[in-house]
């Protein structure tokens, strides 16, 4: 299953990034995690199919309500096994 890393930047943490990029994962049946970074950006390593990982990524330039993405870097991970997706420190 092909995986995805994506690094997020903007106002994307305190704004429920993390638990609204979890919640839009499982929709989409995509499974991984995704974390807050030190230096202000989210990270996600997420597993699907193309269409639900183009989905999530799609999701991922917008997110939820109150954040502003201004630049979203995605690139090929290793393959993963992830049991659902998990939302990390």
């Amino acid at each position: 299953m092909p995986c995805l890393r994506l690094l997020i930047s903007g106002r994307v943490q305190g704004v429920w990034f993390r638990e609204s990029m979890r919640q839009q994962a499982l929709k989409q049946g995509v499974a991984g995690w995704v974390r807050n970074l030190p230096d202000g950006r989210v990270e996600a390593v997420a597993c699907g199919d193309s269409a639900q990982l183009a989905r999530l990524l799609e999701w991922s330039r917008r997110g939820p309500p109150l954040a502003r993405v201004t630049r979203v870097e995605s690139e090929a991970a290793p393959e993963q096994a992830f049991d659902g997706f998990e939302k990390r420190p």
